[in-house]
Parts: C-alpha cells; sequence; structure tokens
C-alpha cells in the first residue's frame, strides 16, 4: 500500500531546491530521501532554512517552482512511501 507525505512549508519566504545556483538541486522527482534528509530551503531576509524530511520516501512531485515565494504552510514536495 503507497502512503502520501506532504512537506509543507514552516515558515513564509522563498523556496529553493539548491544551496547555490552552481549546485545540484538537493532532490529530483523520483529520488529516495530518508528521514532527516534535506529536501529544500526557505530563505527569508537573508537567512536559509534547511527543510527535511519527515520520513522516508520516494520524491513524487516537487509543487513549487525554485526561487517561488511561499507562504507558512503551503505544500513543497510529495513523498510516497512504498
Amino acid at each position: 500500500m503507497t502512503e502520501e507525505t506532504t512537506i509543507t512549508a514552516p515558515m513564509p519566504g522563498v523556496f529553493y531546491r539548491r544551496s547555490d545556483p552552481d549546485e545540484a538541486p538537493f532532490v529530483e522527482k523520483g529520488d529516495r530521501v530518508e528521514a532527516g534528509d534535506v529536501v529544500c530551503l526557505v530563505g527569508v531576509m537573508k537567512n536559509f532554512h534547511e527543510i527535511t524530511a519527515d520520513a522516508a520516501g520516494v520524491v513524487g512531485e516537487i509543487l513549487v517552482e525554485d526561487e517561488a515565494p511561499i507562504e507558512a504552510g503551503q505544500e513543497l514536495v510529495r513523498l510516497t512511501s512504498e
């Protein structure tokens, strides 16, 4: 049975898929993540907060475009468990 988990924004800010423009994204669709793995950053007033997976799973969908403004509680990444 497959379950979905959605990672949501804990605060408003800007969504970043990578730590630096020259770096690869933290995750891509289809990647396997473990609980505690960083999946994105949220930038707030030049401070960057790591957003981590709450559970293990496979990245099913990245719901926000890189560098897009986000709101607290907004869905960011959807994981599926096997």
